[in-house]
């Protein structure tokens, strides 16, 4: 049987942590401390370090924002919902372990990445990926009707950028982490499934 730690994670050259820039590895060991390995995304990006940046730069600016009413969880639920319409295994796998952690369920990453409708979410959390489903899919029809609903279940103006940036953000990476094959890592399949010992 072949896992994981045989196959390649990306169709493009991986650096090495010592040819990196200082700055980029040390976000990687620290990452690594934190995690205890190091996720793919950061080795497969560093590809092009300009880029990893500017894309790490962004995505700490919409998922470790402070301020608005989407907690971490919300913000984790997004992405896996909408990752998984745009069928990137990496962000699905990768998201839906942080989603099992934020919201201390073994159960919700699978249910919103195969069907939101169906899953055992709130009210609340149905309205934000029914309208983060739209933008995933259907952008173009975002309207008044949106923001009406979504300030029903109390989102206001600046909640509904978050979604929005949150998913258009992911999008991208979906799209690239398809195109250059990134696998998950092995260690992001069980996080979250079983309660710590």
């Amino acid at each position: 049987m072949t896992t994981g730690a045989t196959k390649a994670i990306s169709r493009f050259p991986v650096p090495e942590l010592q040819q990196l820039p200082d700055d980029i590895r040390e976000k990687i060991l620290a990452v690594q401390e934190k995690a205890g390995f190091v996720p793919n995304v950061f080795l497969t990006l560093a590809h092009r370090p300009d880029e990893f940046r500017a894309f790490f730069a962004y995505h700490d600016a919409l998922m470790l924002k402070q301020t608005g009413s989407l907690s971490k969880a919300d913000r984790e639920m997004i992405v896996t919902a909408t990752s998984a319409r745009n069928n990137c295994l990496y962000c699905v796998v990768a998201h839906g372990a942080i989603l099992r952690i934020y919201s201390k369920n073994p159960l919700v990453a699978d249910q919103v990445a195969v069907n939101h409708l169906k899953a055992d979410i709130t009210p609340r959390e149905c309205a934000m990926l029914d309208f983060a489903i739209k933008v995933c899919v259907d952008s173009q029809n975002v309207g008044d009707e949106d923001y009406v609903e979504l300030k029903k279940h109390g989102f206001d103006n600046e909640d509904v950028w978050d979604i929005a940036a949150i998913t258009a953000f992911f999008g991208l990476s979906n799209r690239m982490a398809n195109v250059i094959s990134m696998r998950p890592n092995d260690e992001f399949f069980l996080m979250g499934r079983v309660p710590r010992a």
